[in-house]
Formats: C-alpha cells, sequence, structure tokens
C-alpha cells in the first residue's frame, strides 16, 4: 500500500503532466541568461505563489538548495500545513541542472524518472528575488530572501508574473510569521 506521502506526490505529477498536454500551446517563458549556482542556493522564502496540492495550506514555507558534487541541487521544502504552528512538513525532491542554459533551467524530480519543468524567469541583480515558473502557466512561486517584502516589491513581480501570462488572481500570498518560532526547518542534507 501507497503511503500518504507517496500518494500526494503522484498526485502533483500527475496534475503537472495532465496540465502541461492538456493546455494550450502558449510562448515559451523566457529564463534569466545566467544565474551563478553557488549564489542561489541557501534559503527562498515562499512570497506567493500558485501552489501545488501540498502547498494550499502552506505557512512559514522555505526552499533550501544545496549545490550537490555531482552538479545536482539538494532541495529541501518545508513548510508548516494549515497554520504557522500545525505540523511540519518536508519534502526533498532534487534539481537538475538542464545543460546550456545559463543555469536557469531546471528539472525538479519528487519521483525518479519523473522531473517537472522548474524555470528561474526572474532574479535580481542582488539574488534577493526571484520567480520560478513553468510554460503551463500552472503554478509559480515569487521567493525571497526574507520571509517579508515591500509591499512595492510584491506589487511589481506580481506584475511580472501576469506579464508571463499567469492569471495572478490565483496567487496565494503565503503566510510568513516566525515570531515565537524555534528555529528554521531548513537546510538540504
Amino acid at each position: 500500500m501507497l503511503n500518504n506521502k507517496f500518494k500526494v506526490l503522484l498526485l502533483i505529477l500527475f496534475s503537472w503532466l495532465i496540465t502541461g498536454c492538456a493546455s494550450t500551446k502558449m510562448d515559451t517563458i523566457a529564463t534569466v541568461k545566467q544565474v551563478d549556482l553557488p549564489r542561489f542556493m541557501g534559503d527562498w522564502y515562499v512570497i506567493a505563489a500558485i501552489p501545488t496540492a501540498i502547498e494550499t495550506q502552506s505557512y512559514n514555507a522555505i526552499e533550501n538548495y544545496k549545490l550537490a558534487e555531482d552538479g545536482t541541487i539538494a532541495t529541501t521544502f518545508t513548510y508548516y500545513k494549515g497554520a504557522v504552528d500545525g505540523p511540519l512538513k518536508t519534502y526533498k525532491p532534487r534539481g537538475f541542472v538542464v545543460k546550456d542554459t545559463g543555469n536557469a533551467l531546471w528539472g525538479m524530480q519528487f519521483i525518479w524518472p519523473i522531473k517537472a519543468e522548474y524555470r528561474i524567469a526572474y532574479l535580481d541583480n542582488d539574488y534577493q528575488y526571484t520567480v520560478i515558473a513553468r510554460n503551463a502557466r500552472d503554478y509559480v512561486w515569487i521567493m525571497a530572501r526574507t520571509p517579508q517584502i515591500d509591499d512595492t516589491k510584491y506589487v511589481e513581480l506580481t506584475q511580472f508574473v501576469k506579464s508571463l501570462g499567469y492569471d495572478i488572481a490565483k496567487l496565494r500570498k503565503v503566510p510568513q510569521n516566525w515570531s515565537g518560532v524555534t528555529g528554521k526547518p531548513t537546510k538540504a542534507e
């Protein structure tokens, strides 16, 4: 019998595949020209997202990247489900950088052999803000190095997401409230 975490991951992967196959032909979302992988590594707070099924109730969501010796990206995605004091959820997909893409296109693998598209569509010069997109325009993530960003930057990033062809009415602002939380549950192993 499959455990619940495996079932959820299968559901996400099949929804990605079905959405990608059923969507009408849209322009390819451009990636940034170059990503300095060592600078990109570390914690990224999820500020807003058009979430996957597992993220719809996420609080204090953090994506952590660590460059592995084999060139893959050890990823740890953590969040509290349903509330800041809800149960801690952790997922550990592996990122595979696609050759000759300036390190801006990855395949994110939750379950072998399927790799979900992961496009770094926006990255500021200081590596403080990023937008991760998909050509299917089904999921998107706005992330920052800090748990809070100012309203002006948030509007700028949501407008960027809209310019990619996303319906920003589907964006969910992820609650980030670290008062009273002891330690961040991150760091890829």
